[in-house]
């Protein structure tokens, strides 16, 4: 699968660290941080050493930064940048410019997450995911999240034998 994924911040560098792993072909777009320390480098440094993928840096709402990462020939598009805006826009351009057929976003507002939803968007609010995991957890119901938290702790394990990336 050409997966292209937008922001690489802990969870877009994970997300294509498994998917790299996997044998999937992917490409990750990360602008550069405006922070005067961080100036003109981006959050590469969140994939795993091992990432065989592409990294563009450049805005991910760019019609020509999507294109040299491949959003043409992309199967999915997974937008995960901090910026809930950012998201929707990275989604809707891949979707309906670039006929993208699985498209997702990453939205922190839950009433948001809705109405991107109701646009053809699909969305996940990490603010009722786990909301919803630590809920279950603490009323002990056994059935919500035990496979989710099966998996992380595997893939936690599996980053703790990862060498710690230089800088």
């Amino acid at each position: 699968m050409n997966v292209v994924i937008v922001g690489c911040g802990r969870v877009g560098g994970f997300l294509a660290g498994l998917l790299d792993t996997e044998g999937h072909h992917v490409s990750v777009v990360d602008i550069a941080s405006t922070s005067p320390a961080r100036a003109e480098r981006a959050w590469f440094q969140h994939l795993p050493s091992t990432f065989k993928g592409e990294t563009i840096l450049g805005d991910g709402t760019d019609l020509e930064i999507l294109r040299q990462a491949g959003v043409e020939k992309a199967d999915a598009l997974l937008a995960l940048t901090e910026g809930d805006n950012r998201n929707l826009m990275a989604a809707q351009i891949a979707q309906k410019i670039f006929g993208v057929r699985r498209v997702v976003a990453k939205v922190n507002d839950p009433v948001r997450a809705q109405i991107y939803r109701r646009q053809g968007i699909d969305t996940f609010s990490r603010t009722t995911i786990l909301g919803t995991l630590l809920f279950a957890m603490l009323m002990e119901d056994r059935e919500v999240g035990e496979v989710l938290i099966k998996k992380s702790l595997e893939h936690e394990k599996e980053l703790a034998h990862e060498p710690a990336p230089a800088g």
